[in-house]
This record gives C-alpha cells, sequence and structure tokens, in this order.
C-alpha cells in the first residue's frame, strides 16, 4: 500500500484529498495545526489506513520523521490568503509555506525514491491581461507572486537528493468550500456579481479533477517539473459570475468597482482583479483528460450536490 503525506491536511483542499486517497486504498499520514483532523469527529469507525499528527510544520520537529517514510509527499500547507494582508499577515502566508516546504525537503532521505508535489498558484505570473500563459509564462512581480516564486525554489531542492518534483500551479479550486463559498455567499443574498469590470481572465479548475491530475502525476514517476492546474474551459471573471448566477438561480447584476475591491481588501484585493489567462498545457500534451472542461458544468456539479 503506497503512503502519502499531506502537509495541510485539514485544509479545504487537505480534506477532500485525504478523502479520495483513503477511498482509494492509500496509505496517508495527515499533517496540520488542528489538534483533530474532522475525519475523527465525522466518523465512528475511524480509518484503519489513516494517521493524523497535529503540528506546526513551520517548525522543525518530530513530524519530520514522517516524510522519510513516505513514498509520495503533497505539500498543501499555508495559511489562508483570503483575510485581509497586514503586514503581519503577509509575513504569515510566506513563512507557513517556505518554512514548511524547507523542513519537508530537509527531512528527506537521499537517494530515497519519492516524489514531492508541491503546491504553488497561478498567482505566480501576477497579472498578465490577455497574454496566454502556458507553464513557461513568467513571473509577476506582486507579493504573492514572489511567494510562489519562493516556494517553488525552496521545493526543487528536493532535486539535490535525487527526488522528483512536480510543481503544481492551482487556478481558484471549485469544491465544497474555498473560495467558491465566499463568492456564492454573495449570490444567496442577491449582491453577486463581477468583480472590477469582469474583463479579467479568470483560471479555475474543479477539485475532482484536481485531484485526478494529483493522482496521474503520482502514478507516471518520470514525471516532473510545472503544471498549471487550471480547466481547459477559459473564461472571463464576468462570464464566471453569469455561470455561479445561473446555478443559483439569482442575478449577477450587482458589479464590485475595482476601486472598492482595493479599498476594502487592500493588496488581497488587487490579487483578486489580476488577469491569468492560464492553460494546462503541459497536462494536455500527456493527454490528462478533464472530467470538467467547461465552469458552469463544474459549477452545476459542486452547487446541485450541495
Amino acid at each position: 500500500m503506497k503512503k502519502i503525506l499531506i502537509t495541510g491536511g485539514s485544509g479545504f483542499v487537505g480534506k477532500y484529498l485525504t478523502r479520495q486517497f483513503l477511498f482509494d486504498n492509500f496509505f496517508v499520514i495527515g499533517l496540520g495545526t488542528s489538534l483533530h483532523h474532522p475525519f475523527e469527529e465525522e466518523s465512528e469507525e475511524p480509518f484503519k489506513n489513516f494517521k493524523w499528527i497535529s503540528a506546526d510544520t513551520s517548525r522543525e520537529g518530530d513530524w519530520q520523521d514522517h516524510v522519510a517514510t513516505a513514498d509520495v509527499v503533497i505539500n498543501l500547507a499555508g495559511r489562508n490568503i483570503f483575510k485581509p494582508w497586514t503586514k503581519k499577515y503577509q509575513q504569515a502566508i510566506y513563512d507557513s509555506r517556505i518554512l514548511t516546504t524547507k523542513h519537508v525537503v530537509d527531512a528527506m532521505e537521499k537517494g530515497k525514491p519519492g516524489k514531492l508535489l508541491n503546491a504553488s498558484a497561478v498567482g505566480y505570473y501576477g497579472d498578465q491581461g490577455e497574454t496566454i500563459l502556458p507553464e513557461t509564462g513568467p513571473v509577476g512581480s506582486d507579493f504573492l507572486a514572489m511567494v510562489c516564486r519562493d516556494w517553488e525554489d525552496h521545493a526543487l531542492e528536493a532535486v539535490n537528493k535525487e527526488v522528483r518534483v512536480c510543481l503544481m500551479r492551482f487556478g481558484v479550486v471549485l469544491g465544497d468550500g474555498g473560495a467558491l463559498s465566499i463568492l456564492s455567499r454573495a449570490f444567496k443574498c442577491f449582491a453577486g456579481g463581477p468583480l472590477g469590470n469582469g474583463g479579467q481572465w479568470f483560471p479555475w479548475i474543479h477539485i475532482h479533477d484536481l485531484y485526478r491530475a494529483i493522482k496521474f502525476l503520482m502514478d507516471d514517476s518520470d514525471l516532473e517539473g510545472i503544471f498549471n492546474f487550471t480547466g481547459p474551459g477559459l473564461v472571463r471573471q464576468k462570464d464566471f459570475s453569469k455561470a455561479l448566477g445561473r446555478v443559483l438561480n439569482r442575478p449577477a447584476i450587482m458589479p464590485a468597482p475595482a476601486f472598492m475591491v482595493k479599498l476594502l481588501m487592500g493588496d488581497l484585493g488587487s490579487v483578486l482583479l489580476q488577469s491569468q489567462k492560464a492553460l494546462p498545457e503541459r497536462l494536455t500534451q500527456l493527454e490528462f483528460k478533464f472530467e470538467f472542461e467547461d465552469p458552469g458544468d463544474a459549477l452545476a456539479n459542486i452547487l446541485k450536490k450541495q
């Protein structure tokens, strides 16, 4: 049974991946700051192939002993970016990602076959307007781009230990939680609409396709490098808002002016207004098949289940 270690295992994406890997009969070690994993509270019959370790992975500790025993490490740890970006919180966003990654790589054994799948984000590219962004796209110059750049650079240090490294640049992950829960809340109150003028490109991926793409990278031991984790169906923010409104049976007529988004959210607001026309070029070249190619279909699948 293949052993997978997931940092950030109690977060929105981490919980979904953990559950899917367990259903697919993997052994999972979850790491996070929560004292207990939600599975321990939800189920009367705990998974026998699951182990939860409560730890602050931005600090060195006994948790690192488990890294060397894992066949695959999926590094998702990082503070939630959907909060006000004070200077103190920006430092927490940075440290939670960079220090965790450093400690993960430090704990890996040189020469032991293994793979590191390290989360990153299309925020790496910054605001690129109408430019098409395959994985070779340029790095941006804002705070989030800097975080992604340093995050990836620290993950790539694992190459020196003969570990295969895959850098996964996530678009907005659509699922039961995360950014979609914030966006849909406004629509349910009849206050939904595009951010700014809505003309910016909105990179997205259904959480189930994210899981399938991770499995795809795991199953081929030779795969490494950078991968855009974004759906192939390109969409502008205003059209995504319309699709969300249709699924929720709510109008999408309450745009949030750019100046108001920036005023209320500061630097985070500027990031939300960025345009990233990011394509999953490498996954497509490798003939990975997305189950959800259209954002409207993805939203309908998620929200109708809710």
